[in-house]
């Protein structure tokens, strides 16, 4: 498959997933994904702190969705061990600056930010535009930001593409490190939820997502020359007109059902007769409709649950982000480490 393509499949062979960093209310951490997947949505879970979990320094002037993905990111930089420090302060990267790219997925991250920059020019004209928050009126805030904060100068991307957008930021990630452009790459989704967002999707805050997540991508040769062990590796991505053609080509490619299937919001009873009695996981119904995260969110979970497969089961995941409802549906296999070998 082509970049520019709408059909077809692309293997990632030889890339891993080398660290998981979370920003997610009611989850502790990576390995905490699993428990939380299979609960409820809890209205009373305290929405995430960012001061309290990488301090105040630099986040005075970041709009929220930047605030929480620089928690993410230096999540999966620690648990990559790409990063010489303690988790309540910054460390030094242990890998070159210019080996890590970044990539982040986000469809309203900082939608509140530029409704509040139009509605200052309106009132007031330019002279009232606030020149500390001008600049997160960019749409590349989140990830320059991230950037900026660890010395990554690697290739740089902002993705928003809608539904699919997760997942593929995943796949572009992975792009990056097959075309040598890097050898690590930091993949984030964030959104969050305010009352621009809230009026745009015409949904009340407590059925959005308000956190983030974070994959570190490695080359596999990267990864072993640091003797870092892959939590899982990407197989086959996809991405087409609807679902059912998005699973039957990643089946097809990936040469057999999965383990488990995570599923676009509200895709739970779907049934291609390809996946009858596949367990499903909607992970909407426990973070809230996630947009630009959906499919990194899906990517972390289907990671932490094949590194701890139940006994018996294929070592694979499939994550599919967007209904035929969306402009496109895609999706990806992700394998457990000795299955990709």
């Amino acid at each position: 498959m082509s970049g520019t393509s709408t059909t077809g499949t692309t293997g990632t062979t030889g890339i891993l997933i080398t660290g998981i960093g979370t920003a997610l209310p009611g989850v502790e951490g990576p390995s905490d994904l699993l428990r939380a997947a299979g609960l409820p949505r809890d209205p009373a879970a305290p929405a995430v702190d960012p001061a309290a979990l990488i301090g105040k320094r630099g986040l005075r002037y970041k709009d929220r969705a930047s605030q929480l993905a620089l928690c993410a990111a230096r999540a999966a930089l620690l648990d990559a061990g790409l990063l010489d420090g303690e988790a309540a302060a910054d460390g030094a990267l242990t890998v070159p600056g210019t080996s890590v790219a970044v990539v982040v997925s986000s469809n309203l991250g900082n939608l509140d930010t530029v409704c509040e920059v139009a509605d200052g020019i309106r009132a007031e004209g330019v002279t009232g535009i606030s020149p500390m928050g001008l600049p997160n009126a960019s749409s590349n805030v989140i990830a320059s930001s991230v950037a900026i904060r660890h010395g990554l100068r690697g290739p740089n991307l902002m993705v928003c593409n809608g539904a699919t957008s997760g997942v593929d930021a995943v796949h572009w990630g992975a792009a990056m490190l097959r075309a040598g452009r890097a050898q690590r790459a930091l993949v984030i989704g964030v959104e969050t939820h305010n009352r621009q967002v809230e009026w745009l999707l015409g949904r009340p805050a407590g059925e959005l997502l308000d956190g983030a997540v974070a994959l570190l991508l490695e080359r596999a040769p990267a990864a072993a020359g640091r003797g870092a062990a892959g939590i899982a590796a990407l197989g086959p991505y996809a991405r087409e007109a609807g679902v059912e053609e998005c699973v039957r080509r990643l089946l097809t490619a990936s040469g057999g059902r999965p383990g488990s299937w995570y599923v676009p919001e509200g895709h739970r009873d779907a049934s291609p007769a390809a996946l009858s009695g596949v367990a499903r996981t909607d992970l909407t119904e426990r973070f809230g409709s996630a947009s630009g995260a959906l499919g990194v969110l899906q990517c972390a979970t289907a990671a932490r649950g094949l590194a701890l497969p139940p006994a018996g089961e294929p070592g694979t995941a499939l994550v599919t982000s967007g209904t035929d409802r969306d402009d496109a549906s895609a999706g990806m296999v992700l394998l457990a480490v000795e299955a990709s070998a």
